[in-house]
């Protein structure tokens, strides 16, 4: 069987291409060639894009006829294309549409906490040299991700405490450690200030009437919101020259020593205060540095005698009365300009009717002495039990007090009870204010009349301008 394939010439129809014997071909060996027939490799199976050549077999022989030598096999270069297609390596897929600008967008977020890919990071940096919109939200972005990952030392700052410090004093002054017995003047002024607060020209000049008692009858003055501050200045003014501070108005030495009434008129009279809206910051000062002073005077401060004229009281129950009469005042405003006005707390209220019912008996002995109440009834020495009205005030603050009748110095018992009243807290305090006279109170009497009317009468004439 000789022919082309026993030669190794390539027919014309295959001349550049390897041919692929048939399996007949395949086992025929004639022309001495490894499988194959010409010597050429046959591609082997195909595997992925690549061809993998099958190694030679060794030649074995098997023409009996020595002078069969296999012709030398055509130049191997001369067909590369196997060989080259082995090596060859897989097209490169086509490349994918770049991200909508709206998918883009969405990963700004991401971006701007660097939690996207290498691809979408190039991506969305590529996107913002070209969308302006896009580059702007980015930035905001990135810059509030710089706030959130501020780069810190985690050791403290040793300025921190002194910073925070001063920030929180800043925005809430240091509260001042007010005594228990100046704490209801510090409320009641803060009161009065808060509703002073936004008053107009108008309502500084409305119209005020005070009412107090005297002797035996009503007595009342026409003023201002403006006039109402300035007397309760004057009369402030009182304990802050018991405590050695500055005198708020000048004033000639004979209405400096004088009772509240006096000093009242001598500021009313002046012209350094006009009473307009301008005499609220010198009244709100020096209630602030009463208020200052007192907090760090010290325990013996509270028995310092502050002189109301004709009396005088310890600096404790001095407090007290400017507390109530601070209250008192403010009503009478807010009842001018027509504003609701509440009385103050439980606690401060209870102080404010023990300080009176303290008073009573006092007050009673100078009306007694002045033939304005029924004259005592046997000799009561200091120490001494003697008759006694129970007072008993109910509602918010209230409580029960025994009232001596034939002396201050008198020991007031249950035993020696004569008499009881009974009244609401607040409608006490306007009786002992002035504003109700004694014969139109609303209470509730058990016992002897005439020593419940001195009473009464002895509650109200405890006003004063």
């Amino acid at each position: 069987m000789t022919g082309p394939m026993e030669q190794g010439e390539p027919t014309p129809d295959d001349e550049n291409t390897p041919r692929i014997p048939s399996p007949r071909a395949a086992g025929d060996d004639l022309a001495g060639g490894g499988r194959g027939g010409s010597g050429t490799f046959v591609p082997g199976p195909r595997e992925g894009n690549r061809f993998t050549a099958p190694e030679p077999e060794p030649h074995a022989s098997m023409d009996p006829e020595p002078h069969s030598v296999p012709e030398p096999d055509p130049e191997p270069q001369a067909a590369p294309e196997p060989e080259a297609t082995v090596h060859e390596p897989a097209p490169p897929e086509a490349h994918a549409d770049p991200p909508s600008h709206t998918v883009l967008k969405s990963l700004l977020g991401a971006w701007a906490l660097a939690a996207c890919s290498a691809e979408e990071t190039d991506a969305v940096e590529a996107h913002l040299t070209e969308c302006a919109p896009c580059a702007d939200e980015a930035l905001r972005l990135r810059d509030a991700v710089g706030l959130l990952h501020t780069e810190r030392s985690l050791d403290l700052d040793p300025m921190l405490r002194s910073r925070v410090l001063e920030n929180c004093l800043g925005r809430r002054p240091a509260r001042i450690p007010v005594p228990v017995w100046a704490a209801p003047y510090d409320a009641e002024t803060a009161r009065l200030d808060a509703l002073l607060n936004d008053f107009g020209d108008a309502e500084w000049h409305a119209p005020v009437r005070l009412k107090w008692f005297e002797q035996e009858r009503r007595v009342t003055r026409r003023t201002t919101v403006a006039g109402v501050i300035g007397h309760l200045m004057a009369v402030d003014a009182l304990v802050a020259t018991a405590l050695g501070l500055d005198e708020p108005v000048p004033m000639d030495p004979e209405a400096a020593s004088a009772g509240p009434t006096a000093r009242t008129e001598a500021l009313w009279r002046a012209g350094q205060y006009p009473l307009t809206r301008t005499v609220r910051e010198p009244w709100r000062e020096q209630s602030h540095t009463l208020i200052r002073t007192v907090s760090f005077a010290g325990r013996g401060v509270a028995e310092l005698a502050v002189p109301y004229g004709e009396f005088a009281l310890p600096l404790q129950d001095a407090m007290l009365d400017r507390a109530f009469e601070c209250w008192i005042h403010a009503g009478d405003i807010a009842d001018a300009v027509d504003y609701p006005y509440e009385p103050p707390s439980g606690a401060h209220l209870h102080r404010m009717i023990d300080l009176a019912a303290r008073v009573l008996p006092t007050t009673l002995a100078g009306r007694r002495r002045a033939g304005l109440a029924a004259p005592a009834r046997g000799l009561v020495t200091a120490g001494s039990p003697g008759r006694s009205l129970r007072l008993e005030i109910e509602g918010v603050g209230g409580g029960d007090w025994h009232i001596p009748l034939d002396s201050p110095a008198a020991v007031a018992s249950p035993e020696h009870e004569v008499a009881h009243v009974a009244l609401d807290g607040v409608e006490f305090c306007r009786l002992a204010a002035g504003h109700v006279p004694p014969q139109d109170a609303a209470v509730g009497q058990l016992g002897d009349r005439e020593a419940i009317r001195d009473v009464l009468f002895a509650a109200a004439s405890l006003s004063r301008l």
